[in-house]
């Protein structure tokens, strides 16, 4: 916030979940007020209700990058898919309801998947059955296999980390402080009222917004099917998990400056300006 106030830029929230109204503690939205000082994009964009998919993001955050007037846009979160979504040449294929219940009914959908393509293996998650069936739902429906579709100028492209836009990136890691800053987190999160939150989300979440850590968990406390400290017990061990992969995907992107961890913000600030070359 003060580094979009200091350039007078908007920022682009990349956070998969920020997207839904009425998600708010739980995503941790900016306040009110925040998005009253700073123009915020990508944020209570569509009703929960909405599977909104990386494809329907991806165009909407890039026609709006396209339209904006500043000079400099400062992308924030988030989901290391959607990031990238808007600065990387990535291509999502087609979707089809149908097709994916006929994949899903497939007695071994790996072997289906092995029998078209043999390599697939090589870009494919085999134990992972939504992949498997997300990939023999992308042949079904183009023709291509995992094999081909990673041979596209395209995927290529994504593969070496060759942007569509040029930018320039930070990160930021506290390290071991993560277990710490989460636990805090999370409690704010439940002082402001998840819970109640959840509670007037029932029958109202999609399969998108449904899976997100913490309204998973508290919507089953909000039916009466999970005691509540158990369920404050699996989201800080999911939240952690999650933080960890996340870490994992932007590690692996050599284009990411990433600057020691402060816990005071003026100094963090002053290293991130720096990286920045501002």
């Amino acid at each position: 916030m003060r580094l979009a106030g200091e350039l007078g830029a908007p920022i682009l929230s990349v956070d998969s979940m920020q997207v839904y109204r009425g998600m708010d503690i739980g995503t941790a939205k900016p306040s009110r007020s925040d998005r009253e000082r700073v123009r915020h994009y990508m944020i209570d964009v569509v009703e929960p209700e909405h599977p909104y998919t990386a494809a329907e993001f991806q165009r909407e955050a890039r026609t709006l990058m396209m339209s904006d007037r500043h000079p400099l846009l400062l992308i924030v979160g988030g989901s290391g898919l959607h990031f990238r979504s808007v600065v990387d040449p990535l291509n999502f294929p087609p979707h089809d309801r149908q097709v994916r219940t006929d994949m899903e009914a497939v007695a071994d959908p790996v072997d289906a998947l092995l029998e078209v393509d043999p390599r697939a293996g090589e870009f494919v998650d085999l134990s992972n059955p939504r992949r498997v069936v997300r990939a023999l739902e992308v042949w079904h429906l183009t023709g291509l296999t995992p094999s081909a579709r990673s041979m596209a100028e395209e995927a290529m492209a994504v593969q070496e980390y060759e942007p569509l836009y040029e930018f320039t990136a930070v990160g930021l890691d506290p390290g071991q402080a993560i277990e710490a800053r989460i636990s805090s987190r999370i409690e704010a999160m439940k002082g402001a009222g998840l819970l109640d939150e959840v509670a007037r989300l029932r029958g109202r979440l999609g399969p998108s917004a449904a899976a997100a850590v913490g309204y998973r968990q508290l919507m089953l406390v909000v039916e009466g099917r999970l005691d509540e400290e158990d369920a404050w017990s699996q989201i800080r061990a999911e939240t952690l998990a999650l933080a960890k992969r996340q870490r994992t995907f932007f590690r692996r992107d050599p284009r990411i400056h990433w600057v020691p961890w402060d816990d005071a913000i003026d100094d963090r600030l002053t290293t991130v300006r720096a990286a920045l070359e501002l």
